[in-house]
């Protein structure tokens, strides 16, 4: 009697445990389709579109003048204009927070446009319209999308960069490749050179040539879009670069520290955003990455908002601070 009511009673455990593993089973596949739609929903609409990163940053300048002191200079970066399901309403919030900032200047380190249409550039002068309505001094470089260069061996669409740089100029932003525009500030005082590097997949990037006849104390910041052009520059003359090109990885594991492969400084790691690691590049030089606003192949972002830099200028020590990348990027 003993034993068949044991044997009742581990039946019954059994059939109960079953139903739980069952039930178990049936919520599990009945969440994650769930989850996975919410984490769509999250990476397409809500983070690129409506959570722009506005990111305060100190940057050190060798030889800064001190009528630029102090100042601010906002970086932006890959607008991607043109790419399906591209990210417009976010360029338009992130150039009308530039406005509201009025830096001295407004840096833009390429990559305009996605596509060889004509209309993308139409759309792109009346997104940075408002900086140039504000009067504030802009700046831009190219990236390999705007000369229509999807990867590296890609053909150049010479007509549609050239048509990009007329209309942006008319505009009164300044295109620079491989050159240099001294900027003066507002309240008067010594001139900050702005330095333009062109783009390394379009076989633009000429360093020396960009450098021309500075001197070597000649205060300066350094604009590409790329930053593979970085191990290029000579050593001790930029000691601020600012660059974009990698979207920060736009898909990033949270809480871990997301870096990209790129190759800078003999194929070694750096992070995907954010400072370059103490090293990088040659002696005396320090990089800046932006994470830029737009995609590249798919259109969403996850855990890498868009971003919006801005950089307080100070002047530089005999030694750069060592700024390496954060874990929380």
């Amino acid at each position: 009697m003993t034993s068949e009511r044991g044997g009742d009673i581990n039946h019954r455990r059994a059939q109960t445990k079953s139903k739980w593993f069952g039930t178990m089973g049936c919520s599990i596949f009945a969440v994650f389709p769930l989850g996975l739609l919410v984490l769509t929903l999250w990476g397409v609409v809500v983070e690129p579109r409506f959570l722009l990163d506005v990111r305060y940053e100190q940057a050190e300048v060798r030889n800064l003048p001190e009528s630029w002191d102090g100042e601010h200079v906002v970086l932006l970066a890959d607008f991607q204009v043109g790419m399906w399901l591209d990210n417009d309403g976010m360029v338009k919030k992130a150039v009308q927070k530039a406005v509201e900032l009025d830096p001295a200047a407004v840096l833009i380190a390429g990559d305009f446009i996605y596509g060889k249409s004509s209309d993308r550039i139409d759309r792109v002068i009346d997104l940075v319209r408002p900086l140039a309505e504000a009067k504030l001094p802009t700046y831009a470089v190219f990236g390999n999308h705007d000369y229509s260069m999807m990867k590296a061996d890609s053909a150049m669409e010479l007509d549609i960069a050239e048509e990009l740089k007329t209309r942006l100029s008319n505009l009164g932003i300044v295109v620079l490749e491989n050159d240099a525009r001294r900027m003066v500030p507002r309240a008067g005082g010594a001139p900050l050179t702005v330095v333009g590097v062109g783009s390394t997949w379009a076989g633009q990037s000429n360093p020396d040539s960009a450098f021309g006849e500075l001197s070597a104390d000649e205060p300066r910041i350094v604009l590409m879009h790329n930053p593979i052009a970085f191990r290029d520059l000579p050593p001790h003359s930029a000691s601020l670069t600012l660059s974009a090109h990698t979207h920060g990885g736009q898909l990033r594991v949270p809480y871990t520290r997301s870096s990209s492969w790129l190759d800078i400084a003999r194929q070694r790691e750096v992070i995907a955003d954010g400072w370059g690691e103490q090293g990088i590049g040659n002696a005396g030089n320090r990089i800046y990455i932006n994470r830029g606003i737009g995609f590249s192949m798919i259109p969403a972002r996850f855990h890498c908002r868009p971003e919006l830099t801005v950089f307080t200028l100070r002047p530089a020590g005999p030694v750069l601070p060592e700024r390496g990348p954060e874990s929380d990027r």
